[in-house]
């Protein structure tokens, strides 16, 4: 089921952003969390350029009849939400997963812009988010070697450059072009397979300080669900990069085990930047001092995670499986 409705002005107006031209769509995938759905969205509408920005929201349906209550709610409220260019709202009468829904919702919206930005039920961004997406979206259409714009980054101790560039992809506040969604690759035997074959392991695992290759043979075993991996895989075999800013126009409030793959931590909370990031003037290769930056952060943060949020996370794991 789709509906959609006008909330805000249908009128181009000046974003006061720098950014020419008609603003990339926003796709929010939501399920069941209605106080997270509710907190994504107002940031969002509080954001510049929300006015002139569509709105398409993809609810997923209930995986079981318990959760039927729940997804109602969510989707009454999304029949209220105003302060976008147009809402649109996407019911889909079957539980389709995660990953199942971001891919056939990104893949859906791309077919008829060039680009989107993506956002999930528990982000809450910077009024300057949908500004730096634009802005970057803009500035690098026409540059190959970029694949995608990250609107978090981690609260790593070293300065970061104002934006840097990574190899991969990321998924927390995430833009891209229908160029660049092209390169996804939902086969994860062939992803892994050539990350072995090429000797990129430890590359694509930071060193060894995040166990992304473990993360992609969990996901082929179905021990999660997860399409971020995959999409991070294809774009790292790809050599492309990804956008990031210095300082995170994006905080995750979902790491409260309300998700299925949640997990109870604060290692990743983040102050949002009060203040609009620059974009361009960087070289577009991998920042040394970016990666150095986010391999010290996860080796930290394995140091920190306590044994009752690892036991805590096992178990909701077990439990998702089940």
């Amino acid at each position: 089921m789709t509906g959609t409705h006008p909330a805000g002005s249908r009128e181009p107006a000046a974003t006061g952003a720098g950014v020419r031209g008609p603003l990339a769509p926003i796709a929010l995938f939501v399920h069941r969390r209605l106080g997270h759905a509710q907190r994504t969205l107002e940031a969002l509408a509080n954001n510049d350029g929300a006015l002139n920005s569509d709105l398409i929201v993809f609810s997923d349906g209930p995986r079981t009849e318990a959760e039927l209550g729940d997804v109602t709610a969510v989707r009454r409220h999304l029949r209220t939400v105003v302060g976008f260019r147009s809402v649109t709202v996407v019911e889909r009468d079957q539980n389709l997963g995660l990953a199942n829904s971001i891919t056939a919702g990104v893949t859906q919206v791309l077919r008829e812009r060039d680009r989107v930005i993506v956002m999930e039920d528990d982000l809450v961004t910077s009024r300057f988010f949908l500004r730096f997406m634009n802005e970057a979206l803009d500035y690098y259409e026409a540059d190959e070697r970029v694949a995608s714009i990250h609107g978090y980054v981690y609260p790593v101790e070293q300065p970061l450059p104002e934006t840097f560039f990574l190899r991969g992809a990321d998924c927390w506040g995430w833009a891209c072009w229908r160029r660049s969604w092209r390169l996804f690759n939902p086969d994860g035997h062939h992803l892994i397979s050539e990350l072995r074959r090429r000797g990129l392991t430890r590359e694509f695992d930071l060193d060894g300080s995040y166990k992304y290759t473990r993360m992609l043979k969990d996901q082929i075993a179905g021990a999660n669900d997860s399409w971020a991996i995959r999409w991070h895989a294809s774009a790292f075999l790809q050599d492309k990069l990804t956008l990031y800013p210095g300082r995170s126009l994006v905080h995750n409030v979902g790491n409260d085990l309300s998700g299925r793959h949640g997990i109870d931590t604060r290692i990743y909370d983040v102050e949002l930047a009060p203040t609009p990031i620059h974009v361009g003037g960087v070289a577009v290769e991998e920042s040394r001092a970016g990666r150095a930056a986010f391999i010290q952060f996860m080796r930290r943060r394995g140091s920190r995670r306590s044994p009752r949020r690892l036991l805590a996370h096992l178990l909701r794991r077990l439990r998702g499986s089940a």
